[in-house]
């Protein structure tokens, strides 16, 4: 075996074992919750008007229909108004019915669904005050990871919507200038949470991560069959196909500056950086500071290469600093206002897990403090 082939198997074993203590160590760190229960006692004289909450559900991510009772009799048990329920369709995933809802006066509107879902809300909520909540259902469910929504217990991640508090964080819009061509049917059928691009070129809403490059064509090949069994982890396993793509030929423009090139495996704009599996990609992202985060990824040598940022990932999310005696990987960090990025030949581009087609110019802004969301008080 050759030396990359030995520090791949290296690096990917300490990976491995970093990342399970990383999430043994999260998942004992955090108390039992305890089963939902409704505390609220029955008021003994008028009270002021409750909040009227509405869900914008996506019916059809599993065990979505059969929460239609169980949230209505929450809501009941706390003195709530009846609650609206609009379903989303492969139409409108959920910006029409958030409109909706403002009109018929919703003081919360609850996204229930997945990260798609959560993008369409956020853009109709956008700009308005209105607090948006998250029942997260999908695979990813990028934005509660990073506000800590309950992920599993969809009661709990209810309650948190009722009974947390506002916080007001940025949002990111990306921009499709050119395209080389639109996404393949396939990829337009892969995720039902996916938004109606027929009037693109437009302004698409990010939470997260927007990505050119090897995570956008990770998300694109995907298999819906394997995410439905094991969830996230299918787009790793997508993401092994791509290990030896081509690296990208790029000038990318931060705010003012001049556009510099720059050859790169993958281009990130994040808004915030925590990903499933307790990695996280942008260390220095926050959701409310202003600014996008740039992250440009490149790798030589193949496997041992991808092994050796994945080890380094890892390793520095549990607070390790790793030594290699070779780097054949680099990610470089930035930070910026509004990026414009050419890709010469074309690649795919994702905005929160959603994939838009191949593009050859584009560029992202960030949108301070642009959306209210309801989180945990601490």
């Amino acid at each position: 075996m050759t030396w990359e082939g030995w520090l791949a198997t290296a690096a990917l074993v300490v990976a491995v074992v970093a990342l399970v203590i990383a999430l043994t160590t999260r998942r004992s760190a955090l108390p039992a919750r305890a089963p939902f229960r409704a505390t609220v006692t029955a008021p003994e004289h008028e009270t002021p008007s409750r909040p009227l909450v509405a869900f914008v559900a996506n019916p059809s991510k599993t065990g979505v229909t059969d929460l239609r009772p169980q949230l209505r009799r929450a809501c009941a048990e706390q003195y709530l108004p009846e609650p609206l329920w609009l379903e989303t369709t492969p139409d409108d995933p959920g910006l029409g019915q958030t409109r909706q809802a403002l009109e018929r006066g919703a003081d919360l509107v609850v996204a229930l669904g997945g990260d798609g879902t959560v993008r369409a809300v956020a853009e109709g909520l956008v700009g308005t005050g209105v607090p948006m909540g998250l029942v997260p259902v999908g695979t990813g469910n990028l934005l509660a990871r990073n506000l800590d929504i309950p992920i599993g217990d969809p009661l709990a991640a209810f309650q948190l919507a009722v009974d947390g508090v506002d916080r007001t964080i940025d949002v990111g819009w990306l921009r499709v200038l050119k395209f080389e061509s639109n996404v393949s049917d396939d990829v337009a059928e892969a995720d039902d949470d996916r938004p109606d691009d027929s009037d693109l070129p437009r302004d698409h809403i990010f939470l997260v991560i927007a990505g050119v490059g090897f995570d956008a064509a990770m998300v694109a090949d995907a298999d819906d069959d394997l995410k439905a069994k094991v969830g996230w982890i299918a787009y790793f396993v997508a993401g092994i196909k791509h290990l030896h793509g081509r690296r990208l030929r790029t000038t990318v423009r931060l705010d003012d500056s001049d556009g510099e090139p720059a050859r790169v495996r993958s281009l990130l704009i994040g808004n915030c950086g925590r990903l499933p599996g307790g990695i996280t990609l942008l260390p220095d992202a926050e959701l409310d500071d202003g600014w996008l985060d740039i992250a440009a990824i490149d790798t030589r040598g193949g496997v041992a290469g991808w092994a050796q940022l994945f080890g380094e990932v890892v390793l520095q999310g549990v607070g390790v600093t790793p030594q290699l005696p070779a780097k054949i990987g680099r990610i470089d960090h930035a930070r910026a206002r509004e990026v414009h990025i050419r890709i010469d030949g074309g690649e795919y581009v994702q905005v929160d897990g959603d994939v838009i087609g191949e593009v050859t110019e584009l560029s992202a802004r960030v949108d301070p403090g642009a959306l209210v969301v309801r989180v945990g008080g601490h």
